[in-house]
This record gives C-alpha cells, structure tokens and sequence, in this order.
C-alpha cells in the first residue's frame, strides 16, 4: 500500500479550463505540420485524426477516476491523432504527479512508443529518424519529469499544511489543558484556605445559637470570633482570586503561601476556638523543610481539621509529624469517628483534591478506619 496522501487538489472549472486551453495549444503544435498534406492527399488519415482526437479530449477530463488506465488508452489514440497529442500529454503528467515509478515508467514508455508510431505513420516532410527519435525521447522525459515535480510540490505543500494545521490542534489543546489544570489549582485553593474558614464561622455561629446562657459580653466576644473568622476567609479568597487579575496594574495583594513553620500557628488557632488537638512535631529540624511540601503539609493537617469540625465536633484529634530529609515526611491524623455531624455543608470533595494534591508532589494519601478512630495518613518526598 502506498504511504504517500493523497495531495491532488480538487479541480474547478477554471482549472480544467487552462488544462484544456493548454491542451489545444500543444495539439495544434503537433498536427500543424500535418495537416495540410492529410486535408490534401490523406482524408482518411484526417478523419481518424479528428475523431480520435475529440475523443481524446472528452475522455482526458475522467484522468482521476483510472489515471493509469485514461493515460494508457489515451496514448493508444495518439499514436494515429496529433490532435490527441496534448490530452496525452495531460493524462500522462497527471499520473507522474502520483509519483509511483511503475506507472511513470508504463505511461511514459506507452507515449514515447505512441509518438514514434504517429510520426512513422503521418506524413511528415523531411523526416530525420534519428532527429524525431530523441525529439519524441526529450519530450516524454520532460512531460513525465514535470509531472514528478509537481507531485513533489504538492506533497510538500500537503505536509507543511498538515504540521501546521497539527501544531494548531497541539497548541489549542495545550493551551485547553493549561487552563484546565489552572482551574483545577484555583478550585483546590480555594477549597483549602475558604473551607476551613467558612467552617469555623459556620461552628462558631452554630455554638452561639445553641448558648441560651451567654450574657452581653461574652455573646460579643464570640461574635467578634465569627467576624475575624470572616474578614480572614476574605483576605484569603481575594489571595486566591488574585491569580485571574494577573493583568492587574495594582500592588500584588496577595500575601506569602503557608510554610511547614506556619502549622504550629495553624493548630494554636483551632485550640483557641474550642477544637482539642494533640499535635506532636518529630521531623528533622536541622535542615527546613521545602516550601512546596512544608505547604502541601499545611493544606492535609488543616484539611484534617475542617474535616473533625464538620463530621466530629466535639472530639479531640491527635496530629503526628516526622520524618527527615532522606525518608520524607509523614502525616498521621487521627479522630474518633463522630455521632452528631455538624451543620455545616461538604461537598465531599476536600480529600479528593488532597489526594491529588499529594499525589502531584509525588507522595502518598491513605483513609482508613481503625477500630472507633478515623485515620488520615499522608507521605510526602522531602524534596517534591
């Protein structure tokens, strides 16, 4: 089977226009220097001449549908018509442009056989053998040459157009899949720094409504809690959001991403809002650990406080961290399993991107139940 495309373009009414306006041009060339001995001494030759000749002309337009055939028969005529010298001629280099060496060799050889007999039949004046011979040769290596050319043009063109029409697709779908993965981002983002937030405020409110016993004072201070809560869900969403303003003339906003240091923070916030946390530090101290994991830490550890808020208020959660710069860093969280789910709303999605999440800086997420405690245990590289 032959690999090459098919490069052929589709022919309009002026492109088999000029085709045939060439045709004529180079028939009329050819019989010009019979035809006046054939009108007066060879009536029968003319008349095959003609009617081979307009038959040629009729058939030469159906060359796509049998190139190799077309040409073959179209060949047959001239070898007792010059007027179909020229439709030879076209059908001829419309199968060298496909450019398959046995059918250039079978085609040309038939026309070069068909223009030696058309001169040794017509009555051509001062005919030189040897002279007509190498005129015929010279004429078929060049209509064939020609035709091997043109198909090496179009092939050419048909693959420029095709890698560039590829390096498009390529460049849409890259451009899709950045934009995927950038949302993607945003959507984990903003689940991580606004969930936990918004849960605190959604506790904390619920905490008020269900105190009837809370005077003035205290009612206050809890409602300043909530507040805070708030603003800082803001700051932290207007952080996250900053990421589609990039065009933004403005100051960047947007403050420094948690660390692995900041987590001791992140634990003392919870114990001041009521949550009882066991948190115990054992990684290796003497070398910090990277920003891109020490955040990735933060997110679980602070991903495993929302969830103890949203489906075990009450209860207390033990934090486990160690690790060192060879054997990585590992996270254990675990909690009783909760009877009283509080009210605020999941979307059951925050340990589908932490998963993700660890899995991109390739490390490992694990879930499972141990007895009455839910356990939540993750491993991070050092270096992600």
């Amino acid at each position: 089977m032959d690999p090459r495309p098919d490069t052929q373009p589709e022919l309009t009414w002026v492109s088999h226009a000029w085709r045939y306006a060439l045709c004529i041009v180079f028939s009329a060339a050819v019989w010009q220097t019979v035809a006046a001995a054939e009108w007066r001494d060879h009536r029968v030759l003319l008349t095959a001449e003609v009617l081979l000749g307009l038959a040629a002309f009729v058939l030469v337009y159906f060359r796509r549908r049998a190139p190799v055939r077309v040409a073959l028969v179209i060949a047959a005529m001239s070898a007792f018509s010059g007027i179909a010298a020229g439709p030879a001629t076209l059908a001829a280099v419309s199968v060298a442009t496909r450019r398959r060496w046995r059918e250039v060799v079978l085609v040309g050889s038939a026309n070069f056989a068909a223009a030696e007999t058309w001169t040794t039949l017509a009555p051509i004046e001062d005919d030189d053998f040897l002279v007509t011979t190498l005129v015929n040769l010279v004429v078929n290596a060049g209509m064939m040459g020609w035709g091997l050319y043109i198909g090496s043009r179009r092939e050419l063109l048909w693959n420029l157009r095709n890698r560039a029409e590829r390096a498009e697709l390529e460049q849409e779908l890259r451009l899709t899949q950045a934009r995927s993965t950038e949302r993607a981002r945003i959507a984990g983002e903003m689940h991580d720094v606004v969930a936990h937030r918004i849960t605190q405020v959604s506790m904390q409110a619920g905490a008020l409504a269900f105190r009837d016993d809370l005077d003035a004072d205290r009612l206050r201070e809890g409602l300043g809690q909530i507040q805070q809560q708030a603003n800082d869900a803001l700051h932290e969403l207007r952080d996250v959001l900053g990421v589609l303003r990039e065009d933004d003339a403005g100051p960047p906003t947007a403050r420094p991403q948690p660390t692995y240091d900041d987590i001791t923070a992140l634990v003392d916030e919870a114990r001041s809002l009521g949550l009882d946390i066991d948190w115990a530090d054992h990684v290796d101290g003497e070398v910090p650990v990277p920003p891109a994991t020490g955040r990735t830490v933060y997110r679980i550890v602070q991903e495993g406080i929302t969830n103890v808020r949203k489906h075990a208020p009450g209860v207390g959660v033990a934090i486990r961290s160690s690790g060192d710069e060879r054997g990585g860093i590992t996270v254990v969280i675990s909690n009783p399993l909760g009877d009283r789910p509080s009210a605020a709303p999941g979307a059951g999605l925050g340990l589908v991107g932490l998963r993700e999440r660890t899995e991109l800086r390739g490390g490992r997420l694990h879930q499972r139940t141990e007895g009455s405690r839910f356990v939540l245990e993750a491993w991070l590289p050092w270096t992600a």
